[in-house]
């Protein structure tokens, strides 16, 4: 398997370049003009990507997820949500990466079977990158108002949170 995996790219990019060659289609000059093309995208999406980059780092280095969670240990304790998985329901609206790695985590700490697990798991799956999402491409392609967009997102989010809270308990 592992062979496999690791052949699966170089074989798309023979694929391609025996299909362009049956086509005759010069892939090296198509490919060239193509990176022109997308460089001026890059440039574009570099800022939003670096503005992105940067307030999450500001958010994970200032600790206040620490504060937020010690303030809502009791209210969540009181009606039974574990505080472990917390973290990955804020940041991963934030960061996928970032989600996933806490997601490892977990996996490390309680065993990739154990409710807490299980939880923070669909939660990853089930909800999205909104923050990223709306920062790098509506900056990209120069969307200011970004009100309705955001709170939708956001929304959608904490909904999909709720539900995991309520439907995985219903099969763990």
């Amino acid at each position: 398997m592992k062979m496999i995996s690791s052949l699966f790219i170089p074989i798309i990019v023979l694929t391609v370049i025996i299909y362009g060659a049956y086509k005759k289609i010069n892939v090296y000059d198509s490919f060239v003009s193509g990176a022109k093309e997308g460089l001026p995208m890059v440039k574009q999406m570099f800022f939003s990507l670096l503005a992105m980059i940067f307030g999450v780092n500001i958010f994970l280095n200032s600790g206040i997820i620490d504060y937020f969670l010690q303030f809502l240990k009791p209210f969540l304790l009181l009606i039974h949500i574990p505080t472990e998985v917390l973290p990955v329901a804020i940041m991963r609206p934030l960061s996928g990466s970032f989600g996933l790695a806490l997601l490892n985590d977990m996996y490390k700490v309680y065993g990739p079977d154990s409710f807490i697990s299980v939880l923070a798991s669909v939660i990853q799956g089930s909800s999205d990158t909104t923050i990223y999402v709306i920062t790098l491409y509506f900056g990209t392609i120069g969307i200011k108002k970004i009100r309705y967009a955001l709170w939708a997102g956001l929304l959608t989010d904490l909904f999909m949170v709720l539900l995991a809270l309520i439907i995985v308990p219903l099969f763990f």
